[in-house]
């Protein structure tokens, strides 16, 4: 194993963001291959309705919700919350610097306050002036956390800056790999999240996508980590099954995923799966034409831990 397993993977409750206003973001398009434009009216009411009964199905399964509501129409992508900060077990909250300018007015202080004092944050990383020469990083879109081991895995990206990954790894005691993932038309993975998902047993990957001089690091790692290693398709990853999160529930570890991605698992997959976890299927079918799914709409919050 890489390193004892104190820390939990699943966090002890999560953020979501409810949006009063909801389309697909045109400052996004241009590398977001996942993405579709939508300009309905009803695209806001059925976005609402969707982040409503995500958080009721959650709560029903013993999942401690933090609901806020955003009623800006400058904001389309505040759905995403992941993208903007995490928290980790060492009492330490990172903001981030995002790359589309109008996702950078989606930073909630209300949020900062709320947590910081609910939760004991007492170490802040603000890395958003970054932004201004053009270094950017995107939460946990950018970085998938291995919180047991305390590794940090990241797509290279343009929404995800070497430099300040491997700097802020070393600030919060992780070990960065960074390694290059292009889907089969060659276009980057814009986030990794989006590629891969970490839980407590297991590790679900659009291997193929990732470069094959990067493979055996990963698998090695993975291996070290003791994670069995779920391999999904370039079909599977469009359908957004990497976009998946392990959360803690009152019955044990819940997967959650999107209704989209679980119809695109197969039953052996399914099957190893449910050995760990429960598998929750949310219906996030608006929100996921902007591009993301159910882990981009959750935002993690692990308790400090002395």
């Amino acid at each position: 194993m890489i390193n004892s397993f104190v820390h939990s993977q699943p966090p002890e409750a999560i953020v979501m963001v409810r949006p009063h206003y909801f389309v697909s973001n045109p400052e996004t398009m241009a590398d977001n291959a996942f993405q579709r434009t939508i300009h309905t009216e009803s695209a806001s009411e059925s976005a609402y309705d969707e982040v409503t009964r995500a958080v009721d199905i959650l709560e029903a399964e013993g999942v401690t919700v933090h609901v806020f509501e955003d009623t800006s129409n400058a904001t389309p992508d505040s759905v995403f919350p992941n993208n903007w900060f995490s928290t980790h077990h060492h009492g330490t909250l990172v903001k981030y610097p995002m790359y589309a300018p109008n996702r950078r007015q989606e930073y909630r202080q209300d949020i900062m306050d709320y947590l910081t004092e609910e939760y004991d944050y007492s170490h802040i990383v603000d890395l958003r002036d970054a932004a201004n020469q053009h270094e950017f990083l995107e939460g946990t879109g950018s970085i998938v956390f291995d919180h047991r081991n305390k590794v940090a895995y990241a797509a290279a990206s343009k929404r995800t800056h070497e430099r300040l990954f491997y700097s802020l790894c070393e600030s919060i005691g992780f070990q960065g790999v960074l390694f290059d993932a292009a889907d089969e038309n060659g276009i980057p993975v814009y986030h990794s999240n989006v590629l891969m998902c970490i839980s407590s047993q297991f590790v679900m990957i659009g291997m193929d996508m990732v470069a094959p001089k990067d493979r055996g690091r990963l698998y090695s790692l993975f291996e070290q980590g003791g994670l069995t290693v779920i391999e999904l398709s370039h079909q599977q990853i469009r359908n957004f099954c990497g976009n998946a999160i392990e959360l803690k529930g009152k019955a044990g570890c819940l997967l959650a995923l999107s209704l989209t991605a679980f119809h695109a698992l197969t039953d052996s997959q399914k099957t190893i799966i449910q050995q760990s976890n429960i598998l929750l299927p949310l219906a996030v079918s608006t929100i996921e034409s902007a591009g993301g799914s159910v882990r981009c709409m959750i935002a993690g919050i692990h308790r400090r831990i002395e």
